[in-house]
């Protein structure tokens, strides 16, 4: 069981996927968001490359647990994906998510230029391992 892990944001869509037991996720790419269709073929695309049974996205809640707009934008997001596809789409809190991804990199030694072009792509790995490792615990 695949499942596909995403970080929207309103110029990028970083993804990450799992292993097809579902417990480690892999970072794949970013997605550059240029037009609509562009996007939403890209993201096909992969949804259909890896046989994905479900969808994880980043729901990027306040501090304080409520939503504020960028959460909104992320839920039409999904309300969207979930028109275009016949899986389950589930949200997960990713609070700090790419505040961990930064640290990450930095310790790594990864120059500023390069954090900017994968950032994306690993806080869909955090979103993605989060999910997974709490299902593994349920």
């Amino acid at each position: 069981m695949r499942i596909l892990g995403l970080d929207v944001g309103d110029r990028t869509i970083g993804v990450a996927v799992s292993d097809p037991l579902g417990w480690t996720a892999q970072g794949l790419e970013v997605i550059r968001r240029t037009k609509p269709k562009k996007d939403w073929d890209r993201l096909m695309e992969i949804i259909n490359q890896y046989d994905v049974d479900k969808v994880v996205v980043g729901l990027p809640k306040n501090m304080d647990g409520s939503i504020g707009p960028q959460a909104e934008t992320v839920l039409e997001f999904i309300l969207l994906l979930k028109k275009k596809i016949n899986i389950p789409v589930e949200t997960w809190d990713e609070r700090l998510t790419t505040v961990a991804a930064e640290k990450i990199l930095i310790g790594a030694d990864i120059s500023r230029a390069r954090r900017k072009n994968v950032i994306d792509k690993m806080a869909a790995v955090f979103i993605l391992q989060g999910y997974l490792d709490r299902v593994a615990k349920e």
